[in-house]
């Protein structure tokens, strides 16, 4: 009698975020082990800690029962208790070795040896992994919520504000910006696109407070031509990049957010989050970075 077939794996699928469109990647092979290191990079600290306290005790747990199966292996260790094994390991890994228990046998030994160069490579990677997560670096910046198409220049304008949360520089700014949307050649096959937006400036020498970005709505930007009624119903997105030298850590920063069509305001301008009080110092009001009005022009028909 032959045997059913065997049901073939199901591929594997991913969620995937652009902007606030949620898209399900289908199809993919499992990486597993592969991609340990990118797993442990991404993970949250709490899970990370948690996987570090879970692999460290199963791997004492599977030497103590390597142990158990000698004959009195370890000195001063009651017979058949797997709690002394176990702490004994614990001992042997961490390369504590307090001198109540060692091994005291040939058996002993040579488990004592193998576990000895398991853990030494298991905590340099360990620690590898932990100081990685430590020493990359992150910039803080912050992102306005909403982007504003206003008149600037005497130009319908998308602009975009920024401010550095730290306080230090960053030296070299730059800044870029894509529009990422379905388009159709001329062939009639559907695509999706990424194009590059021209900003009136890219690049700050020494940012620090806030920036605002300018993107010029001319016939070249892709933007041209749309009304209000276009943009809420388009599917574009905008890829918006921060990189810069941190003075502070002499390390390369990078931040990026993405923005949907809709969560542009058009017609409307930021709010100055910048005031001068009595005695003639300025003052800069991080809480108003998000705040928007609208303008007296319009910049955009309906």
């Amino acid at each position: 009698m032959s045997s059913p077939p065997r049901k073939a794996k199901r591929p594997r699928a991913r969620v995937q975020r652009i902007g606030k469109r949620r898209i399900i990647a289908e199809g993919l092979e499992a990486h597993g082990w592969s991609d340990f290191y990118y797993d442990a990079m991404t993970v949250r600290w709490p899970w990370f800690l948690g996987a570090l306290a879970v692999a460290f005790v199963a791997f004492n747990v599977l030497f103590a029962l390597v142990y158990l199966l000698g004959d009195e292996p370890v000195a001063n260790a009651r017979p058949g208790s797997f709690a002394d094994l176990f702490f004994f390991s614990v001992e042997t890994t961490s390369t504590v070795g307090y001198g109540d228990m060692h091994p005291q046998t040939l058996f002993g030994h040579v488990v004592a040896t193998v576990e000895n160069f398991v853990g030494l490579v298991s905590m340099a990677m360990m620690t590898g992994v932990v100081f990685a997560r430590f020493s990359r670096p992150r910039a803080r910046i912050m992102f306005a919520r909403n982007p504003v198409i206003c008149l600037h220049e005497g130009l319908p304008t998308l602009a975009i504000r920024i401010a550095n949360a730290r306080n230090s520089f960053i030296s070299e700014a730059t800044a870029k910006i894509w529009s990422i949307g379905p388009t159709e050649s001329e062939e009639g096959r559907r695509r999706v696109s990424f194009d590059p937006m021209k900003l009136r400036k890219s690049e700050n020498p020494t940012f620090t407070l806030t920036w605002t970005l300018y993107h010029p709505i001319d016939v070249d930007s892709r933007l041209h031509g749309l009304s209000v009624n276009d943009l809420a119903a388009s599917e574009m997105n905008f890829v918006l990049s921060i990189s810069g030298l941190d003075e502070t850590s002499a390390q390369m920063v990078r931040a990026r957010i993405i923005y949907t069509a809709q969560d542009i305001r058009p017609n409307h301008e930021f709010v100055d989050v910048f005031s001068v009080d009595g005695e003639g110092v300025r003052h800069v009001d991080y809480a108003r970075l998000h705040d928007v009005r609208p303008t007296r022009e319009p910049a955009i028909g309906a």
